[in-house]
């Protein structure tokens, strides 16, 4: 699963720096499934007051959404400007939880309950093994 990067955008790659928005708006447009998942996540835990977190529970209806979301969230560049972006930390499991933390709750316990090894072990299930 790879970007569709406009040829503006590609040259401005070549020039030097690339403006986040504009980097971020291409992740808009190749990721569509990725992009609403997170988006998703976010807008739900700046919808509550008290949560720590949102998290998405539901896998991916298909393989190129599932690949969405394992690019997006595998890629630095992609992840780093999706929380810029959304103003969250991500955090992600499987081939689909996917997770956004209020920046404040990075050294929080339920952060560390969920990116721990046990928290990751405890995610799994017979049918996420081939995810």
């Amino acid at each position: 699963m790879s970007l569709t990067v406009p040829p503006s955008l590609l040259q401005a790659a070549e020039s030097g720096p690339v403006d986040d928005d504009a980097f971020v708006s291409c992740v808009r447009e190749s990721l569509p499934y990725a992009w609403q998942t997170v988006s998703r996540v976010a807008a739900e835990l700046k919808s509550s007051d008290d949560a720590d977190f949102a998290d998405n529970v539901i896998p991916p209806p298909t393989e190129d959404e599932r690949g969405q979301l394992l690019r997006a969230l595998a890629s630095d560049a992609i992840r780093s400007s999706l929380e810029r972006h959304f103003g969250v930390k991500l955090a992600f499991q499987n081939c689909h939880r996917v997770a956004a933390f209020r920046p404040s709750a990075v050294d929080s316990e339920a952060y560390r309950r969920f990116v721990s090894i046990r928290g990751q072990l405890l995610n799994q299930s017979p049918e996420l093994r081939n995810c």
